[in-house]
């Protein structure tokens, strides 16, 4: 420690020495200059595939004793949950670790503490997705506990309604959150209740109140195939032995087939309406508004990655300088493409104090319209070296990089994706911002979902005129007069 400190005060002196003897000065009144995006080549990813289908993606990072498992289920995500069982992927991927045929939820906990590993399970839309994180001293042992959770769970009455009730919970909290409740009700208007998308990932008060563990054991059964599922392995590993344990483990998991990923397109948009939902006495206005945007395969991302940095997609974006900074409506105002295998919601959000919402809905309305003009040059460069400078930061561990790799797997990227994506992101121009920002962000076609005080905002919103008012439920349902 005090040669650490010795070190510091003499980098301080020389700092100071040269500031005052003229040879370095700093000026404090510009923001450095940015460099040039270093050029990012990745570990090679090798592929592997068992005889049962069971697809394997392995990166070597020999830097630390780590190793990180990724198990990616394809069928496993909320699109496939059945109309009237919402929620029951979510909460198949939660029963994972709450017991298997020859360990309990306590012993599962146990185990993952004494051996200081990470061990979980989760879902999105797209996908289950079963984690490991261990050190390499206890991998053996690690992967026995993963195999066993992810091959044999077993769906006890007794742990289900232990994590029913904390669903329900959930659930009933949320009613009482303005930004849940706009974050539902957006995804229902702009959806509908017909298609996947329209509804909540953890399902509703009655859809989880009906569920059984036959229900769970039943959407296991259909989903959780080997070839339907690929594992990321990055660590201190190497192809050859990471292939000979994870078959000898994996090896018997039967193939199944496999249900196809189809559903109905996104109801057409009609014109920009304001979608008022009344939480009376709210002290924030929590704004949702935007429009079915694209698919993750869209051969626009790149433009469309650049495009939203400059709106939305930053600290520095457009929608946070005029919201937060220049106005002081709100603590953060931001906006995002949420792609996944069909076309997710392009949605700017913020959580506006009540007596500006009129006012914050004016600034929304302003930006939306404005980034469908040429970007300046310097605005341009300053979003992509955002992205490119960035980039580099999300594959620092094992952890990070097999993270990195789960939209490789669920959307087909080729392995190389990341290698190219600084050239990618750089041959973006201001031709191609302005194209993707007219045919993807349409004022004139937009839901507007504002939770908040109708007694006191009301009034305001119909001032603005930006579109007709709809007065709807917590759900996003038209409320009869």
């Amino acid at each position: 420690m005090k040669r650490r400190m010795n070190t510091a005060v003499a980098l301080l002196g020389v700092v100071a020495a040269a500031s005052i003897g003229g040879a370095q000065t700093i000026d404090r009144s510009r923001p450095p200059v940015l460099g040039p995006p270093p050029k990012v080549a990745l570990p090679p990813i090798v592929t592997r595939q068992l005889p049962n289908g069971l697809k394997l993606m392995i990166v070597e990072q020999h830097e630390l004793p780590l190793a990180d498992f990724v198990l990616v289920v394809g069928g496993g995500g909320g699109t496939m949950d059945p109309a009237s069982k919402g929620g029951v992927a979510n909460l198949t991927s939660s029963m994972l670790t709450e017991g298997t045929g020859s360990r309990s939820a306590l012993e599962i906990a146990d185990q993952i503490a004494y051996l200081g590993i990470g061990l979980g399970a989760s879902s999105n839309w797209d996908a289950a997705i079963v984690n490991l994180h261990t050190p390499m001293a206890q991998l053996d042992s690690a992967l026995a506990l993963f195999a066993d959770v992810v091959l044999h769970p077993a769906f006890r009455s007794e742990d289900f309604e232990r994590v029913r009730k904390n669903r329900l919970t959930s659930l009933v909290q949320l009613k009482d959150r303005p930004t849940a409740i706009a974050d539902q009700a957006y995804a229902a208007i702009l959806y509908g209740a017909s298609h996947p998308y329209g509804h909540n990932l953890l399902g509703t008060e009655a859809s989880v109140t009906g569920m059984t563990t036959a229900d769970l054991q039943s959407f296991y059964r259909a989903n959780f195939l080997p070839n339907n599922a690929t594992l990321i392995v990055v660590g201190d590993v190497t192809p050859s032995q990471v292939e000979q344990k994870i078959a000898a483990l994996f090896g018997g998991w039967q193939q199944g087939p496999v249900t196809p990923f189809t559903f109905s397109d996104a109801p057409k948009a009609g014109p920009t309406t304001v979608y008022l939902i009344d939480k009376p006495g709210a002290a924030q206005s929590s704004f949702r508004i935007g429009s079915v945007g694209v698919p993750r395969s869209t051969k626009d991302y790149f433009a469309l990655s650049v495009m939203n940095t400059i709106l939305g997609g930053t600290f520095t974006s457009r929608l946070m300088q005029n919201l937060r900074e220049t106005h002081g409506y709100t603590y953060g105002a931001r906006s995002r493409f949420d792609m996944r295998q069909s076309a997710g919601p392009f949605t700017a959000s913020a959580e506006v104090v009540a007596a500006k919402t009129d006012s914050g809905l004016v600034e929304f309305m302003k930006e939306l319209n404005a980034i469908r003009d040429t970007v300046p040059t310097v605005e341009l460069n300053k979003a992509k070296r955002f992205l490119q400078l960035s980039m580099p930061g999300d594959f620092e561990t094992t952890q990070q990089i097999a993270n990195q790799l789960i939209p490789v797997v669920l959307y087909g990227l080729p392995l190389d994706y990341y290698n190219s994506y600084v050239a990618n992101i750089e041959n973006i121009t201001q031709a191609d911002v302005q194209r993707v920002a007219r045919q993807y962000v349409n004022p004139s076609s937009l839901a507007i979902v504002i939770v908040g005080d109708r007694k006191s905002i009301e009034s305001g919103l119909k001032a603005v005129n930006t579109g007709p008012i709809s007065i709807r439920d917590f759900f996003g349902q038209p409320i009869t007069p």
